[in-house]
């Protein structure tokens, strides 16, 4: 139904942007169904590789993300969530994902 470009799994990567300042929150993946939800329930729904199922953002930890808009790139083989979130996106408790850099000297250091 959607002419998005999905990989040999059949899945799409999905960059998850906070609305109102547009920080990258996290990145996951996701199957044509799971683009369907989300457009449909307007929360953001993923594929857990390493589980194999389907998971809506939240549900369990109540840290949600209502999605505002679904944007494509040129290819149409990444999607980008703009959502407003209810809690921290990391599972391990940062508000982003990307909570760490390299350094010039190719180490992995916190970014705060």
């Amino acid at each position: 139904m959607l002419d998005l470009k999905y990989d040999e799994k059949g899945l799409i990567p999905v960059i998850c942007q906070d609305a109102d300042t547009l920080e990258v929150l996290m990145m996951a993946y996701a199957k044509e169904e799971q683009i369907q939800k989300t457009l449909q329930t307007g929360y953001a729904t993923y594929f857990s590789r390493s589980r194999n199922i389907e998971w809506i953002k939240g549900m369990t930890s109540g840290n949600t993300q209502k999605v505002i808009n679904v944007l494509v790139d040129c290819d149409l083989d990444t999607v980008i969530y703009l959502v407003k979130k209810n809690g921290p996106a990391c599972h391990t408790g940062a508000q982003s994902c990307f909570f760490r850099k390299i350094n010039k000297d190719g180490e992995i250091v916190s970014n705060e």
